[in-house]
């Protein structure tokens, strides 16, 4: 069964001022859902927003846009209710801070939202994958940098991490955040990653309805030649 390509911007990239707004222009540019980054300065050394502002952001939009809450926070189960309530649709855990993943994993869905879980870059993939034959998550976020600061570099060695995911989990959505524009796209679809988050190739671009349009369409091209082979 192939994967859906799915552009999901990464919102702390745009103008914070007018976030509502930016949200908004994203959605009319093609995004097929929101990526939005919430940093407690624990788990990472940022601090962003929580769910009050998570909930501004759906007033803003509506009930039909998607949005996933990347939880980079030391105490992710803490959060579930309150992003749920604020309108969360994805609620995205990292592994390396869930005492109980599995037992987090089911408390997400309880709520209504599908369940996501990342790793770092220096976390082995193996490590999610035993997470994800005893308890399977709905999406799976592979970072690219390390996260919580930006400016770097994107990994293109994390890719060995995707395409061992995609091998064993053929429909399963994976996604990739950090330093994924169109010059490094390419990498991100060969591995088998479907959901691309992307900040700043976006958000800072004249033309965010092209970027996604062509970050889409390499996604979906690469899928296809898969099926194919």
């Amino acid at each position: 069964m192939p994967v859906t390509a799915k552009i999901g911007p990464s919102i702390l990239n745009s103008n914070l001022s007018n976030l509502g707004g930016e949200c908004c222009r994203m959605i009319e540019s093609g995004a097929d859902y929101l990526h939005l980054d919430v940093m407690d300065g624990h788990f990472v050394p940022n601090i962003t927003f929580g769910h009050p502002v998570v909930e501004c952001i759906r007033k803003s939009i509506g009930d039909d846009v998607e949005c996933e809450v990347h939880m980079m926070v030391s105490k992710p189960e803490q959060w579930v209710k309150p992003m749920a309530d604020a309108g969360a649709n994805i609620y995205t855990f990292h592994l390396e801070a869930a005492t109980e993943p599995q037992q987090l994993i089911k408390d997400i869905r309880e709520t209504g939202m599908r369940a996501g879980c990342a790793i770092k870059p220096q976390t082995p993939v193996s490590h999610l994958i035993d997470l994800l034959y005893t308890q399977m998550s709905d999406v799976v976020l592979v970072m690219t940098v390390e996260p919580g600061f930006g400016g770097q570099s994107f990994m293109t060695d994390m890719m060995t991490k995707v395409k061992t995911i995609r091998e064993k989990f053929p429909s399963l959505d994976i996604g990739v955040d950090g330093g994924v524009s169109l010059k490094t796209i390419h990498h991100c679809a060969q591995a088998g990653a479907n959901m691309i988050v992307s900040g700043s190739a976006i958000m800072k671009s004249q033309e965010p309805d092209q970027v996604i349009k062509q970050l889409r369409q390499i996604v979906q091209e690469f899928n296809q030649d898969s099926i194919k082979h």
